[in-house]
């Protein structure tokens, strides 16, 4: 392998669900197969206003993950039982995206997950991932009380990095999030193909091709 350029980047924030983990339409589809119920059922209930009202506040920290399976189940008409873990069962890591992550840190880039999160317990989405052991942050919004597109979010995982919104690379899924950051100065990356989002991040922090 070619070493490695220096990069204009000095550190790079990812998102969690659909950038290090399967791409989240994929994931929706497969949960929807599982429970045999129509395409779209989820996104319906995602839109109504009190879906986007459950998952805000369960990203806040301001309900517990019980209260989100009983009121999201209810408005897709599922049962509640452990709904979360049903939804995320398909969320893998996406190796290619943490490999380049892992190796954007070797070279001295700072690296970061900015997520939404949706509770630990009972059933922990970050588990197997050694997300403390691979990136040099991690800002979870349900232990912060703040969450994207807010420009808190933004500012505290950049003093967690030391770093200028300049100075960083923003990669997520969701074209708000992204408009958001750029807002704030950060270069926005849009994260949907970890093989494009893992080229993309080789080619932008220079890093040796695989």
């Amino acid at each position: 392998m070619e070493r490695a350029e220096a990069t204009s980047f000095r550190a790079v924030i990812f998102d969690f669900f659909g950038v290090l983990t399967s791409n989240m339409v994929e994931v929706i589809t497969w949960f929807e197969n599982r429970e045999k119920i129509p395409q779209g059922t989820f996104l319906r209930a995602w839109a109504d206003p009190r879906g986007q009202d459950l998952f805000r506040r369960l990203e806040l920290g301001q309900i517990r993950q019980e209260d989100w399976n009983t009121g999201f189940a209810a408005l897709m008409g599922v049962t509640s039982d452990n709904l979360l873990d049903r939804y995320l069962h398909d969320a893998f890591p996406a190796y290619l995206v943490l490999q380049a992550a892992r190796e954007a840190r070797a070279a001295g880039v700072r690296t970061a997950v900015l997520s939404n999160s949706l509770g630990r317990q009972p059933y922990d989405p970050y588990a197997g991932f050694d997300l403390h052991g691979t990136f040099d942050a991690v800002v979870l919004s349900a232990d912060h009380g703040v969450r994207k597109p807010e420009p808190a979010a933004f500012r505290l995982v950049l003093e967690r990095l030391g770093v200028s919104a300049e100075d960083c690379l923003f990669v997520d899924d969701s074209e708000e999030n992204l408009a958001a950051a750029r807002r704030f100065g950060l270069t926005p990356l849009l994260g949907l193909d970890e093989e494009v989002v893992a080229r993309q991040l080789r080619e932008l922090l220079h890093l040796p091709s695989v």
